[in-house]
């Protein structure tokens, strides 16, 4: 029987922490042989953790950890074609082919990412404006189910799998090998547009106005503001700087420095996570970024701000944070502003918000982005938190809006519903792959999306 190991886990946020068999195969047949032996009632596939809430552990159950599955296959160098193990992360990408003249097509705001979670959630990133998610870019990928079937899924062939398994969560099987298109680059470097917004209402005009004109776009909103200032914002757009125009102190247009990256040794004290020192901190943020034109900027810094900074996410202390995503329909500004004004009032701070446009929606029967606005903030844990959230769904529903699975942790089973109208046909597709319901997570039950207990 394969070997497993009692450990307590959570999502990237902390909260919640539950005990979970896990384990670890060192091959892809090593992943067959746990389903094969059904030494527990159910599992989840978990790659490094950097989801935030409770969609990849199971308590009760067993956590089937891919970071093992790392292999890189085979590499087209004239299409950009990549077929890899669906443990290799995208950090490992970039290492390899931003030095070859490759990126990826599409990026989170971590690349502590794997392939199989990248598909799994669907991911979305400062582009999605312009490139769509993660799946649009995936050629094919190979598919375990939990009866031992081996599936080639695509666009064109097992369609209904393919779409079922992007955004799916993990719930149709365990990716096993992925084909992905990169796109090709000349230089490392992004140029970048600051653009100081002193309230939500201008924030989103600058977006209109702006986001046309740039592959690349984000807004930090300081979560904190009220009143005139309500949602003053730094809209950040870029694209790639050609090698040509790359001016020749920056040395090799393919290669970044390296730099001294911090650690966070241990969790903060939560006293720090008060409205104070945080609304202090955003002042900081938005008076150091103020508008400006033309910034060259290594693509680490603008991706992956947080990455610079290891085990960051223990600054929210030893309760940890939810991060709280929401994404509403274009016509749904209302319910935007709505939000900001709810937290805004709670004075529940965050230092990390961020604001995107996002263009139409995937295929994926559970993929998350709509054609809108999508809100993300991290939220402490503090007593009366799930009742807040529970009231902040409410709203977001009411206006049409939807959660991302990759991060939630508290979302009823009656809203997720409401939420993803196409949930129905998941469940009747996971029911021929799954049909002993082998596939599961604490998330997964407590949203309805599969039956069982909801865990405390």
């Amino acid at each position: 029987m394969p070997a497993f190991v009692k450990q307590r886990i959570a999502g990237w946020g902390g909260w919640p922490r539950v005990e979970c068999a896990v384990y670890r195969p060192e091959k892809r047949r090593g992943v067959a042989e746990v389903f094969a032996e059904g030494g527990q009632p159910h599992y989840i596939a978990r790659g490094l953790g950097r989801s935030y809430g409770d969609v990849s552990v199971n308590p009760g159950g067993g956590v089937i950890n891919t970071t093992r599955l790392n292999r890189m296959l085979a590499f087209d160098a004239t299409a950009g074609v990549l077929e890899c193990e669906a443990g290799v992360s995208l950090a490992e990408i970039l290492d390899t082919f931003v030095p070859r003249g490759w990126f990826l097509p599409v990026t989170p705001g971590t690349k502590f990412v794997t392939v199989g979670g990248a598909i799994a959630h669907d991911v979305h990133g400062k582009n999605h404006h312009v490139d769509g998610a993660f799946g649009q870019h995936v050629d094919r990928f190979t598919l375990l189910t939990p009866t031992g079937a081996l599936l080639p899924c695509s666009p064109t062939e097992n369609e209904d799998v393919f779409w079922a398994t992007v955004g799916g969560a993990g719930l149709t099987g365990v990716v096993l090998i992925a084909t992905v298109r990169l796109q090709p680059i000349t230089s490392a470097y992004i140029k970048v547009d600051y653009r100081q917004c002193t309230n939500i209402d201008a924030v989103l005009a600058a977006i209109h106005e702006t986001d046309d004109n740039y592959k690349y776009s984000v807004a930090w909103v300081d979560c904190l503001s009220k009143g005139a200032k309500l949602g003053r914002s730094v809209l950040m757009s870029g694209d790639h700087l050609s090698s040509s125009d790359l001016p020749a102190q920056y040395g090799h247009a393919l290669s970044i420095p390296r730099k001294f990256q911090p650690n966070v040794p241990f969790n903060l004290p939560g006293f720090l996570l008060n409205p104070l020192f945080i609304g202090s901190f955003n002042s900081l943020f938005y008076a150091v970024h103020p508008s400006k034109q033309g910034q060259i900027v290594d693509y680490d810094s603008y991706f992956y701000p947080l990455d610079k900074i290891h085990n960051w996410n223990r600054g929210y202390g030893k309760d940890g944070f939810s991060q709280y995503q929401a994404t509403f329909p274009r016509d749904g500004v209302e319910g935007l502003v709505e939000l900001l004004e709810k937290l805004s009032a709670s004075g529940r701070a965050s230092f990390l918000a961020v604001l995107k446009r996002m263009g139409p929606g995937s295929k994926g029967l559970l993929s998350h982005p709509i054609d809108g606005w999508t809100l993300t903030l991290d939220v402490p844990v503090k007593s009366g938190l799930v009742p807040f959230l529970n009231e902040c769904d409410d709203l977001v529903a009411k206006h049409g809006g939807r959660l991302y699975m990759a991060k939630d942790a508290s979302a009823r089973a009656e809203v997720f519903a409401a939420m993803y109208p196409r949930l129905g046909e998941f469940q009747a597709i996971k029911a021929k792959l799954d049909p002993a319901g082998k596939l599961s997570s604490r998330l997964a039950r407590r949203c309805g999306i599969v039956e069982g207990a909801v865990d405390p």
